[in-house]
C-alpha cells in the first residue's frame, strides 16, 4: 500500500519530502493535543512531536517547492481506542493551483487506488455538509439554535452539561451520533463545505463566506481524509490561532507556542493551493477488514 501510494504521486509528478517530525511549536487545535518532549541539550525549552506535517510543508511551499507530499509519522496525545493511536501514519499532499472541487476528486483517486475494489462497491457521494444535516438530522447546522442542536442529540441535563454551550460542540456530536452513521460502507462520502466556524487553516468561500472551503472522506462513519482549500491571509490566521488558544485555556487545557515560522512563512506568501491529510492506518484497517487499529499497527503502543 505505501508503494501503491508513492506510485500514485510519481505519476502525478508531485514531489515526495521529509520534514521534521520535533517541533517547538505545538497544535494550536482545541480538539488536538500535542506531545511534549524534552532535550537534556536544551533543559530550559519545551518541543513537541508533530500532530501533522502541514505547517512545515506549507512553509515549503511559500518558499518555492510544486507539488509536495510527505508520508509521515505523526503523534497525539489523549487518543487511544479502537480507531486511534499516540503514534500513526498520515499521507498528506498538497497541489498548487488547485480548487475544492478538484481537491476532493484527487484525494477519491488516492483512495480508490489504496483500497482494495470489493470494498467500495459503488461510486462516491458528494454530499455539503449543510443537506448531510438536513437529511439526517433534520436541521440546518449554519442557522439552528443552540437548544434545537441539543433537542435534535436527544441530551439529557448530564449530556447537556457535558457537552457545554458551543455550537460546534453540538454539530462534532450531532457528526458522530446521528449524520456519519447514515453514511454507506460501501463507497466513500464526501462532506464538504464546513461551516466557517470549523474552517480551521482552511479559507472561507467566496462565493458564500458562511461556510469553508474544507472536506472530509468518510467510509460508513469512519473518517479517512480531511482537506482544505488553504488560507493564505496571515492576519486571519494569527487571529485563527489566537481563538484556538482562548479556547483551550477556557476548557482548562494547555496553551502552548504557536508556530511563529508559520506566519512568518504566510506573510512572505502561500501560492494559492489545496491540501489533505489521509490516514493510512485506517485505509489499512478497511482493507483488512478488521475494526481495531491496533491489529494493523506493527507496535501497538496502547
Amino acid at each position: 500500500m505505501l508503494a501503491a501510494a508513492r506510485g500514485f504521486f510519481d505519476r502525478r509528478g508531485i514531489l515526495e519530502v521529509d520534514t521534521p517530525a520535533l517541533s517547538r511549536a505545538a497544535a494550536s487545535d482545541p480538539h488536538i493535543d500535542s506531545i511534549r518532549a524534552q532535550l537534556d541539550l536544551r533543559p530550559e525549552e519545551d518541543f513537541y512531536l508533530r500532530t501533522s506535517p502541514e505547517l512545515a510543508m506549507k512553509r515549503l511551499l511559500c518558499a518555492g517547492y510544486p507539488d509536495i507530499y510527505e508520508i509521515a509519522r505523526v503523534f497525539r496525545d489523549g487518543e487511544a481506542g479502537p480507531r486511534h493511536q499516540p503514534e500513526f501514519t498520515l499521507i498528506e499532499w498538497y497541489r498548487l493551483g488547485f480548487s475544492l472541487d478538484q481537491m476532493m476528486r484527487e484525494t477519491v483517486d488516492l483512495l480508490t487506488t489504496l483500497l482494495e475494489p470489493e470494498r467500495l462497491s459503488q461510486p462516491p457521494v458528494y454530499r455539503s455538509y449543510r443537506n448531510a444535516f438536513s437529511d439526517f438530522a433534520g436541521i440546518d447546522p449554519l442557522t439552528t439554535g443552540l437548544d434545537a442542536l441539543q433537542g435534535a442529540a436527544g441530551a439529557d441535563a448530564r449530556l447537556a452539561a457535558a457537552v457545554g454551550r458551543r455550537r460546534d460542540d453540538w454539530l462534532d456530536l450531532l457528526l458522530a451520533t446521528r449524520v456519519a452513521p447514515a453514511f454507506p460502507s460501501d463507497c466513500l462520502t464526501v462532506l464538504h463545505h464546513y461551516p466557517a466556524s470549523q474552517a480551521a487553516l482552511a479559507r472561507l468561500s467566496p462565493a458564500d463566506p458562511s461556510v469553508a472551503e474544507r472536506f472530509e472522506v468518510f467510509r460508513g462513519d469512519l473518517e479517512l481524509a480531511n482537506g482544505f482549500v488553504e488560507l493564505g491571509d496571515v492576519a486571519e490566521q494569527a487571529a485563527r490561532f489566537e481563538r484556538d488558544q482562548a479556547l483551550r485555556h477556557a476548557r482548562g487545557r494547555p496553551t502552548r507556542p504557536i508556530d511563529r515560522r508559520f506566519l512568518a512563512a504566510l506573510e512572505a506568501g502561500l501560492p494559492a493551493c489545496a491540501g489533505v491529510a489521509a490516514g493510512f492506518d485506517r485505509l489499512l484497517m478497511i482493507n483488512e477488514r478488521v475494526d481495531d487499529i491496533t491489529t494493523v499497527v506493527s507496535f501497538a503502543f496502547l
